[in-house]
């Protein structure tokens, strides 16, 4: 699935580097028009994003269909959601945080083992290029495929430290029933079939990113993850060090994203926005970063295996008789198309969508 265009990894450690910036931020790094964050004027309290309770949801599923309705209008409006008592062992997860820091600690030697190398999008480093005068994100990133497992790279996660593998490997299966449990949810909630869901996303492309984001002197000039939504189903996101630094883009401008204790932070990928046929909202958004504390965090994303077709649900077509807003590519393909071209805001999901004209003359004939 390497990238059909050229891309050029920075190999060097910016969790090294920063530490000799002192006082200036590079050129490379300093990013000219970053938009500012939602104001606070003390007069009403920040919006916050939703949070859904899985105990409950469960519990009262089939009983009433307020849920379903809750989940959908969260989706629809927010496109992300805190996950609280959603089932994954407060132990496990604990123990994923200490080793995600620990792997962040290790010499840069040991780090560089795992290094990106040229065309390729897995491994650890800083910011793929795809032109020599892009703009870097200030942080280190380790990014993987996990699932299926003949798509793992040798070098990468069978050769971790015995512990950090271990740890991964459990956090995986976890995390993996949690996705595909809230996916069934989430298409129910718009009336996808549960059986489509299945046939789509079972055993399906599932992806790692460990993120470290350096204490920086002028944190207002850089920007840690460059604001866009992302080419998942769903993505499922832990605060590793309980430092805060996720923001996202509602209704035209940033809001910062308070994370509750052992919550889990979900929001809604390009795929279920194309799978919904426009119904959710998947969720642009960015990292931030300080002076003071370093902040690290993991992400899993979960999108449908690699020979599906990647499109409006066929089952949610017929049952509302709606035409297809967005086109439709074999998962595959998708991938590749996505990791040619530079994070940039909701354009990719933008290119995915049917002509409105089109749709007309094809109604017409």
């Amino acid at each position: 699935m390497a990238s059909s265009q050229p891309m050029i990894p920075i190999h060097v450690s910016l969790q090294e580097l920063a530490k000799e910036f002192k006082v200036a931020v590079p050129d490379r790094y300093v990013q000219e028009h970053r938009e500012p964050t939602i104001i606070f004027n003390g007069s009403s309290p920040l919006p916050s994003i939703p949070v859904i309770d899985l105990k409950d949801f469960i519990k009262m599923l089939g009983k009433n269909d307020d849920n379903l309705k809750s989940l959908r209008s969260v989706c629809q409006e927010w496109g992300i959601f805190q996950l609280v008592n959603h089932g994954v062992d407060k132990l496990l997860v604990e123990k994923m945080k200490k080793e995600t820091i620990q792997f962040f600690n290790m010499p840069v030697e040991e780090k560089l083992r795992y290094k990106l190398e040229g065309g390729e999008y897995e491994g650890y480093g800083q910011t793929i290029l795809h032109t020599q005068d892009q703009k870097i994100d200030w942080a280190d990133r380790f990014y993987m495929i996990t699932n299926p497992i003949q798509k793992r790279k040798s070098h990468l996660l069978p050769e971790f430290p015995p512990s950090l593998r271990e740890t991964m490997e459990n956090y995986l299966q976890e995390l993996q029933k949690l996705a595909i449990n809230l996916l069934g949810l989430i298409g129910q909630a718009v009336d996808i079939e549960k059986q489509e869901m299945v046939d789509i996303f079972e055993d399906g492309i599932q992806s790692v990113r460990m993120n470290y984001y350096p204490r920086c002197p002028q944190p207002d000039l850089v920007i840690g993850l460059t604001p866009h939504s992302d080419a998942t189903g769903i993505t499922i996101l832990l605060q590793v060090n309980d430092v805060d630094g996720l923001q996202v883009k509602k209704d035209g401008v940033w809001i910062p994203v308070n994370f509750l204790p052992d919550a889990l932070v979900v929001n809604i990928g390009d795929i279920l926005e194309i799978m919904s046929n426009g119904m959710y909202n998947s969720i642009e958004h960015r990292a931030t970063v300080n002076t003071t504390k370093e902040r690290i965090s993991l992400a899993m994303f979960f999108n449908p295996k690699l020979d599906a077709d990647v499109g409006p649900a066929k089952s949610l077509l017929t049952n509302t008789g709606d035409p297809p807003l967005y086109k439709t590519l074999v998962m595959e393909q998708y991938l590749k198309d996505f990791f040619s071209r530079k994070l940039n805001g909701k354009t990719f999901i933008e290119k995915m969508k049917i002509n409105s004209e089109a749709i007309e003359l094809d109604q017409i004939s």
